[in-house]
C-alpha cells in the first residue's frame, strides 16, 4: 500500500535530501495559497447552479498537459479527490475519494464492509496550481473496504454548490465505463502535490498483498513510479478528465505476495512478481451503487461492491 509509511521512507532515503526537504511530513497540510485566492474565486463565481456545476464537471476534457491538481485533496496520510457520479447535482452533499487503507480507522480486516461511519476528518483542498484552497469536513465515512477492492468514499459537510460557488473548485468525475488499454493517465497526488504521467499497461485478474485480494487491478507502466502518500490518487484519463480508477499499491522489493508487495494472479492461478511496478483500483463500479442525492444504494441493480 501507498500509505507514508515504512517502503516510503526507504524511498525517500534512496531519493535523497532534496526530496525529502520539498515534501509535507505526514501531519502538515499543502501550503495555504490564503484567503486573497479563495476570496477572488468567491467574487469571480455567480450564482450556482445544478447545470453549470454539472458542466464544468463534465467538461474536465482536458489535454493532457491541463489536467492539474484542481480537485484533489490532501489528507494526513493519504491523497484522494473531491468526486461526483455521474448523476450527482449541484445541491447533493460533496464526496471524496480515497483508499480503504487511508480510513482513519485503519486498514479493514479480510471481508470487511466499512457503511456510514461517523467521522469528522478534514481534508485540504487543493487548487490547479496546488495550493491550498481550503479546508473542507467529512460527516461520515459513506463506504469503506479493502475486499476486492481498496476505496473510501467521504461524504461532506457541504455540497459541490457551496465549494464551487466560495472557491472556484469543480468536483472531478467518476467515470461509468471500465478503463481502456493503452489509455494515457495521470496519477495527481495531493499529498505530495506531485503528478505521475504513464499509461495503462493491462489489467489483473487478481492483486494479492497480504491478507487481501483485489480483482480487475490496473497496472501501470512503470514510469508512474508511485511512492508512499500517494494512495488514493485518483487516476485521471486526460482524454476525459474523468476519474477512471484509485491508486493504491506497488511491489517495492519484488517479494511474492506480500505486505507493499502485491502479486499478480491470473485466471489459471499463474502469479506473476513484478518489482517496481504499480496499481489501481477501478472506480467504474461505484456509480451503479449510488442513488439520487448521492446516498449509497448497494441494493441498486448494478451494484457489485462488496456488502457488510
Amino acid at each position: 500500500m501507498k500509505k507514508p509509511l515504512i517502503g516510503m521512507l526507504s524511498t525517500l532515503l534512496l531519493a535523497g535530501a532534496t526530496a525529502l526537504a520539498a515534501a509535507p511530513t505526514a501531519t502538515a497540510a499543502p501550503a495555504d495559497a490564503g484567503a486573497t485566492t479563495a476570496a477572488t474565486a468567491a467574487a469571480g463565481t455567480s450564482a450556482v447552479t445544478a447545470e453549470n456545476v454539472a458542466e464544468a464537471a463534465g467538461t474536465q476534457a482536458r489535454a493532457a498537459a491541463a489536467v492539474n491538481f484542481a480537485g484533489t485533496v490532501a489528507l494526513s496520510n493519504c491523497s484522494g479527490s473531491l468526486v461526483r457520479l455521474p448523476g450527482s447535482a449541484a445541491t447533493d452533499p460533496a464526496l471524496v475519494l480515497s483508499n480503504g487503507h487511508c480510513l482513519e480507522s485503519g486498514f479493514p480486516g479480510p471481508g470487511e464492509v466499512v457503511v456510514n461511519q461517523a467521522s469528522s476528518r478534514t481534508f485540504s483542498l487543493l487548487n490547479s496550481t496546488g495550493g491550498k484552497a481550503a479546508t473542507l469536513r467529512a460527516t461520515k465515512v459513506v463506504y469503506g473496504t479493502m475486499t476486492d477492492t481498496d476505496v473510501s468514499i467521504y461524504q461532506l459537510n457541504t455540497t459541490y454548490a457551496s465549494i464551487q460557488s466560495r472557491y472556484g473548485i469543480a468536483p472531478l468525475t467518476i467515470a461509468a465505463g471500465h478503463p481502456v488499454q493503452g489509455t494515457s493517465i495521470k496519477v495527481v497526488s495531493g499529498y505530495w502535490k506531485k503528478i505521475y504521467s504513464c499509461s495503462v499497461d493491462g489489467f489483473v485478474y487478481r492483486l494479492k498483498e497480504g491478507s487481501w485480494t483485489w480483482k480487475d487491478s490496473v497496472r501501470y507502466t512503470s514510469s508512474c513510479n508511485t511512492i508512499g502518500g500517494t494512495s488514493g490518487s485518483p487516476v485521471v484519463d486526460v482524454n476525459t478528465g474523468q476519474v477512471v480508477a484509485v491508486n493504491n499499491t506497488g511491489n517495492e522489493d519484488g517479494q511474492r505476495c506480500t505486505d507493499n508487495n502485491p502479486c499478480e494472479v491470473d485466471q489459471n492461478g499463474v502469479v506473476t512478481v513484478r518489482q517496481g511496478i504499480n496499481y489501481a483500483q477501478e472506480t467504474y463500479g461505484i456509480p451503479a451503487c449510488f442513488a439520487a442525492g448521492n446516498r449509497l444504494d448497494l441494493t441498486l441493480p448494478g451494484c457489485t461492491l462488496p456488502r457488510p
